[in-house]
C-alpha cells in the first residue's frame, strides 16, 4: 500500500531533520543537483557568509511529488517554524495553480522572495521568416495552424503557458488552437525547431544560449522586464507592445503562521543576498538574470501569477 504524502513527509522529516542542530534549515524539494537544491545551497551559504544568519544553514533534500512532499510537510508539520525556508520556483506556483499538490493551495504558505531568474524566451530557426515577436503573432492570428511551438514541458506546463500568455496579451483569445508539442527538455525542443518540425521554441534562456551563439536560432523576445545582461540585442516582449513577464524565478517560501515581523525579516535577508557580490557571481556562473522581488511585493506578484495560470489552465482544459 502506498504511503500518503503526509505520512511520508512526517517519516522523512523525522529521519532527516528531527535531530537538526542548525539555526536555520532550507528544504530543497528535490534530490541534490537540481534547481531547488542549487537555490538552497547557494542562498544558504551566502546568508551565512554575509552575516545574515549566525550559523551555517542546513540543507535537507526532500524529493517527491514534484515538490508536493515538502509542501505537505511544511503545511502539516512546520507551519509556525520561523527558522525554516523552502526553495521554490515557477514550477511551484504552476503546480499549485493546477492542483497538483493533492488539494493543497498557495495560501497555505507565504512566498517571501525571488532573487534571480532563468528568463523565458521565444526563439525561431535562423532562417525563419519571422523577424519580430509581432510577425509571429500576426501569422498566428491570420492562420493559427500555421505556427507550432516545441517546449521542454508537457502540455499545460510552464513552457506552454509562456506562449499562451503572449498570445492572450496580444489579443488572440482562442488559445486552444495554438499548436504545442511537449518534448523531453529544451535541447529536444530546439532540435524540433531547427529541423523545421515546429516554427518556434519556447523555453528558458539557459537552454538556448549555446544555440544562439552558434547561430542556429534567433530569439524573437525575452520575457523579462529589462533586456538580459550579455544578450542586450534581444528585445523584451514588453518593448514590442506585449506586456508579459515569464521567468523561471529562483526563490523561497516560508511557513504561513510565522509572524509578519519574521516574514519581513526573511525578505530583508534575501534582499541582502541579492545585493551581494557572492550572489551576483553565482548568477553569472549559472546563467541567471537579476530578478529581485521580496516580502509583500513578491507575495502580491505570485498571487497574480497563480490567478493567471488558473485561468489559462482552465481555458486549455488542464484543470476544470
Amino acid at each position: 500500500m502506498k504511503m500518503s504524502i503526509r505520512a511520508l513527509a512526517a517519516s522523512v522529516a523525522f529521519t532527516l531533520v528531527g535531530t537538526a542542530s542548525f539555526a536555520t534549515e532550507c528544504i530543497a524539494p528535490a534530490n541534490p543537483g537540481g534547481g531547488w537544491d542549487f537555490t538552497c545551497r547557494q542562498i544558504g551559504k551566502i546568508l551565512f557568509d554575509i552575516g545574515q544568519v549566525d550559523a551555517p544553514v542546513q540543507v535537507t533534500n526532500m524529493a517527491g511529488g514534484g515538490g508536493g512532499l515538502a509542501y505537505s510537510h511544511v503545511v502539516n508539520e512546520r507551519t509556525d517554524d520561523n527558522d525554516l525556508i523552502i526553495a521554490a520556483s515557477s514550477a511551484t506556483t504552476t503546480r499549485l495553480a493546477q492542483n497538483a499538490f493533492a488539494g493543497m493551495t498557495a495560501d497555505q504558505v507565504r512566498f517571501v522572495g525571488a532573487i534571480g531568474a532563468d528568463p523565458g524566451v521565444i526563439v525561431v530557426a535562423n532562417d525563419s521568416p519571422f523577424q519580430s515577436l509581432n510577425d509571429m503573432v500576426d501569422a498566428i492570428k491570420a492562420d493559427p495552424g500555421s505556427v507550432a511551438f516545441a517546449g521542454g514541458s508537457a502540455a499545460g506546463g510552464f513552457d506552454h503557458l509562456k506562449v499562451l500568455q503572449v498570445l492572450k496579451e496580444a489579443g488572440f483569445d482562442d488559445i486552444r488552437k495554438i499548436k504545442y508539442i511537449g518534448v523531453d527538455g529544451g535541447a529536444d525542443a530546439i532540435t524540433q525547431t531547427v529541423g523545421g518540425f515546429t516554427q518556434g521554441m519556447t523555453g528558458d534562456m539557459s537552454e538556448v544560449v549555446g544555440f544562439i551563439k552558434s547561430g542556429e536560432v534567433r530569439a524573437l523576445a525575452v520575457l523579462t522586464e529589462e533586456r538580459v545582461p550579455g544578450f542586450e540585442d534581444i528585445p523584451t516582449a514588453m518593448e514590442q507592445g506585449i506586456d508579459v513577464v515569464a521567468v523561471n524565478w529562483r526563490g523561497l517560501y516560508v511557513p504561513k503562521d510565522i509572524s509578519d515581523a519574521d516574514f519581513e525579516a526573511w525578505g530583508e535577508k534575501l534582499a541582502a543576498v541579492a545585493a551581494s557580490d557572492e550572489w551576483k557571481a553565482a548568477m553569472e556562473a549559472n546563467g541567471l538574470a537579476p530578478f529581485t522581488k521580496v516580502g509583500g511585493d513578491f507575495q502580491s506578484w505570485v498571487d497574480g501569477v497563480i490567478a493567471d495560470t488558473v485561468e489559462l489552465s482552465k481555458e486549455i482544459g488542464v484543470i476544470q
